[in-house]
């Protein structure tokens, strides 16, 4: 329940002689003025109260203690007041003090959790047809309403769609979702949300200034913090710790009543958690122990210490803490600089999990404390992360620049081959020839990719300081034939001939770049380097083809093992076949075709049957004769063997 914090109305239900009455209910709102944190709901209900749209069935929802109850008499009082529905009803009437009593004979509240049978649903629905006494409508207020048995919804279909005009149903529930759609098809919902921390404290303070008491600001914003929205909540939490104190209500009065720990004792076990120090983290805990904090309560207030911990890593203010107090904002932010989001996220995580496993056991300390221990022992998760996001961008980095620089050297050299072509044609021709001469089909093992040299960053690195230094000490060769025709070659085009065959060892990145002549017999290279050239997911299927096969002038089978299925319905994708297909053509400057194929299954060969032979009848003679049981037989008997039978067969 909420109540507005301004307002100066007396409490209409006091202490009398028949008992002493509770503070949420002394200070319940009894118009829709008085309602903190629903004024959606209220400016609702009163727009259509002065519109004349009043439904049949409304309902209510969302957590305790936040005023659905209390709304729902505001609700009645409004629509049975004596000079018609008005948005603002007179409380001195008698129907609105019978309501506020819950004496009203027109307005019947139900305890949906104790009256859930469809006996009394069926008598509810009997009275429906009866007018009001005395008022304009009879209401029926059902508390909990997703208590309700199915038949018991099922009873009250038929009324809920069709009341008598005289009728208006409001359901309150903490569960909508167990209610049927069925009858959520039938109500105006209004969701109520929990009040806000600010909100509860400035209710309180008016409270404890209506009681004529005294309490530190920092004691009922813990108050607040406890009660987790709830307007009920925390005024029944206020009322408990001011019978606890005699004087001013402070902050460690509040903990040491309700058990709980508080921010600087949080803070400290933090700390030693960051710091891997176990043992302090054991003997704060220890400490709070027998200073009467509860470890399951403390294991609450763990998680949401780094709840808001959580909050403050990923840059939000103090306006977002809701466990811990704002000015603690900036060691929250210290704090968690120093541990990550990445290893906050996996304390929240064990937290969590200790409080699940803490409500099934009697031993909650020695949870408590392995989990604290565990959290000592966390890698540093942060780092990780940021080294693998380091990386993953450093590999995005050199994947672009060799790409880039793959495209930049497949450029040059399409003009280098052209300016060959000027200066010789007969290569071109040779090669024309040699690919028209007919489909040949060859089959070619594939070379191991994986056994080309393999060239270190810092070997690359060395190596291109060596060629691109001037004034290093070489030594001096004569010239051969090929370095002849390069200089000439130079001198002409103004490039280095990239085809020279007396050249320096090329490293990975021109090996990967190298263009590669075309023809029937070279297949098992061609498919060699255009493995280098792909991505590593299409590079690890490439890898799983056993064998290749050339066919035609342009056409490639590859040959997968029988069994992977799964390999080839990818490398049939488009994803992977055109970075197949664009590899092979960037290494030999034509289009090639790709089949993917299976391999036959190979044959399973059965081991050769040894058939014993079988013994002859003079051997079956001896071994009967030879057995002991048939010479016992013939000498008893007197008797001799004439013929053998074989057995018969069942």
């Amino acid at each position: 329940m909420s109540e507005h914090p301004t307002s100066t109305n007396k409490p209409k239900e006091t202490a009398d002689s028949s008992g002493y009455v509770v503070v949420a209910r002394r200070y319940r709102p009894r118009n829709f003025e008085e309602l903190v944190g629903q004024q959606h709901v209220g400016q609702a209900l009163r727009n259509a109260i002065e519109t004349n749209r009043v439904g049949h069935a409304y309902l209510f929802t969302g957590a305790r203690g936040v005023g659905k109850t209390s709304t729902a008499r505001i609700f009645a009082k409004s629509l049975n007041h004596p000079d018609g529905p008005t948005a603002t009803p007179d409380q001195d009437t008698e129907i609105s003090q019978a309501i506020d009593s819950g004496e009203d004979v027109d307005v019947i509240e139900i305890d949906g959790a104790s009256n859930r049978g469809i006996d009394e649903i069926r008598s509810l629905r009997a009275n429906v047809g009866v007018r009001p006494s005395r008022s304009r409508y009879k209401i029926y207020i059902i508390d909990e309403v997703h208590m309700l048995t199915t038949p018991a919804f099922n009873a009250l279909l038929k009324t809920l769609e069709e009341p008598p005009e005289h009728v208006k149903f409001i359901f309150c529930t903490t569960d909508p979702e167990k209610i049927p759609i069925t009858v959520l098809s039938r109500c105006q919902r209004f969701d109520f949300a929990p009040v806000e921390l600010q909100e509860i404290i400035a209710r309180l303070r008016f409270i404890v200034d209506s009681e004529q008491s005294d309490a530190d600001e920092a004691a009922l914003e813990l108050i607040a913090r406890r009660a987790a929205g709830s307007m009920r909540d925390s005024q029944s939490l206020l009322e408990q710790v001011l019978s606890f104190s005699t004087g001013k209500l402070t902050a460690d009065q509040v903990h040491s009543m309700l058990g709980t720990a508080n921010d600087d004792r949080l803070h400290e076990i933090a700390n030693a958690l960051a710091a891997r120090d176990a043992a302090t983290a054991l003997r704060l805990l220890d400490r709070a122990i027998d200073q009467g904090v509860d470890a399951g309560k403390l294991a609450e207030q763990l998680l949401g210490y780094f709840r808001d911990l959580m909050t403050v890593a990923v840059g939000c203010d103090a306006s977002m803490l809701r466990h811990a107090s704002a000015s603690m904002h900036a060691e929250l932010s210290e704090l968690g600089r120093h541990w990550g989001l990445q290893t906050v996220l996996a304390v929240v995580g064990l937290i969590d999990q200790t409080l699940v496993r803490t409500r099934h056991s009697v031993y909650a300390r020695v949870l408590l404390e392995a989990a604290l221990i565990q959290i000592c022992n966390l890698p540093d998760l942060q780092n990780i992360a940021n080294l693998a996001e380091a990386a993953t961008q450093a590999g995005g980095q050199i994947g672009s620049n060799g790409k880039k620089s793959v495209e930049k050297k497949n450029s040059n050299l399409t003009d280098l081959d052209q300016q060959r072509h000027a200066a010789d044609g007969m290569t071109q021709s040779q090669s024309s020839q040699q690919d028209t001469s007919g489909p040949e089909v060859v089959i070619q093992p594939i070379p191991n990719a994986s056994s080309a040299p393999q060239m270190t960053a810092a070997q690359n690195a060395a190596a291109r300081i060596n060629e691109t230094t001037p004034g290093l000490p070489k030594a001096s060769q004569p010239k051969s034939t090929n370095e002849a025709k390069e200089d000439a070659f130079r001198a002409v085009t103004g490039h280095r001939d990239p085809q020279a065959t007396d050249q320096a060892p090329m490293m990975p990145s021109d090996v990967a770049t190298q263009r590669i002549q075309w023809n029937t017999k070279n297949g098992g290279e061609v498919w060699k380097a255009a493995i280098q050239r792909l991505e590593s997911m299409t590079e690890s299927l490439a890898r799983m083809v056993e064998r290749i096969e050339v066919s035609g002038n342009h056409s490639l089978r590859l040959h997968l093992p029988h069994d992977a299925n799964l390999a080839k319905r990818r490398l049939d994708s488009s994803e992977h076949r055109e970075a197949i297909l664009q590899a092979l053509e960037e290494i030999t400057g034509r289009k090639i075709t790709v089949e993917v194929v299976m391999l036959p299954s190979p044959m399973r060969r059965e081991p050769p049957r040894t058939q014993t032979p079988k013994p002859s009848r003079m051997q079956r003679m001896r071994e009967i004769e030879n057995n002991e049981l048939i010479k016992d037989c013939l000498e008893l008997f007197d008797a001799e063997i004439v013929s053998i039978d074989k057995p018969r067969q069942a």
